[in-house]
């Protein structure tokens, strides 16, 4: 088989299990609950309930947590991302998808492109609720795109980590449990108050863990403020360092256990 035909077999098969899983989370109404009503109760919790109490420093607080509320919301759904493929894996689709001419990659591929697609459905939510909350972002189009870019880098981060915690669980029931912990780590950084604020220890992990330079440069790109160029590419570093690691150890992972099986 040319690499062409190899190519349009792999899109074909990754297109066709993408809506396959798109038409699986469609008739899970908590998805949609999650997606609609997660962002917006979020956002008006911390605006309404602790922006009071909350120092910021300058500017409002709903300007400060937005980008913190976006990391959040994605990391929500990266637990059922685990379920799903964990499931896949137990119950003998997997099986069945093995007897088919497709590429094993599509099934990986498939599983974080629909993540992607539901997550940027999330974030455009988040962000429509923030600007009704009275979020005004200042941001030019260069900013945007990198922005863009950002939140979708940390999507694919997020879901292949999903994608890898889904391979190795033991159960559906499992899957889950680590996910939830990574969830949690957007509040142990600068989402929220500034790691200035924290004590020393917990500021030392927040300073140098991945959300926080994330976090740092969405929220000055958003509002058009000063950053340290550094900030944006530790960002950036990140983002891609994690994401070829979750990946090719997600792909790696997948061969050694179909073996196996």
């Amino acid at each position: 088989m040319s690499v062409k035909n190899s190519n349009q077999s792999l899109y074909r098969a990754t297109k066709t299990l993408v809506i396959r899983n798109l038409k699986l989370s469609f008739r899970t109404p908590g998805t949609f609950a999650l997606a609609l009503v997660m962002p917006a109760s979020m956002l008006v919790v911390f605006v309404y309930a602790f922006g009071g109490a909350m120092n910021v420093g300058e500017g409002n607080f709903i300007d400060y947590i937005v980008p913190g509320i976006i990391l959040v919301t994605i990391g929500q759904f990266a637990p059922s991302v685990s379920v799903r493929l964990s499931n896949d894996m137990t119950n003998g689709i997997i099986d069945r998808f093995r007897t088919l001419p497709i590429s094993n990659a599509s099934i990986l591929l498939a599983h974080v492109t629909s993540s992607i697609l539901q997550n940027v459905f999330t974030v455009k939510i988040t962000m429509g609720t923030a600007i009704l909350l009275g979020f005004r972002p200042t941001a030019n189009f260069k900013a945007w795109m990198i922005i863009i870019l950002l939140v979708i880098l940390y999507i694919k981060m997020i879901m292949w980590l999903a994608t890898l915690n889904g391979i190795l669980a033991k159960t559906p029931e499992s899957s889950s449990d680590l996910m939830l912990l990574i969830s949690a780590l957007p509040f142990l950084s600068s989402a929220f108050v500034p790691t200035d604020t924290m004590p020393p220890l917990l500021r030392i992990f927040a300073e140098n863990q991945p959300m926080t330079p994330i976090l740092d440069s969405l929220r000055s790109l958003l509002l058009s403020e000063d950053l340290p160029t550094r900030t944006i590419q530790m960002a950036f570093f990140w983002g891609i360092g994690l994401t070829i690691l979750f990946g090719c150890s997600s792909i790696i992972m997948y061969k050694i256990k179909m073996k196996r099986d």
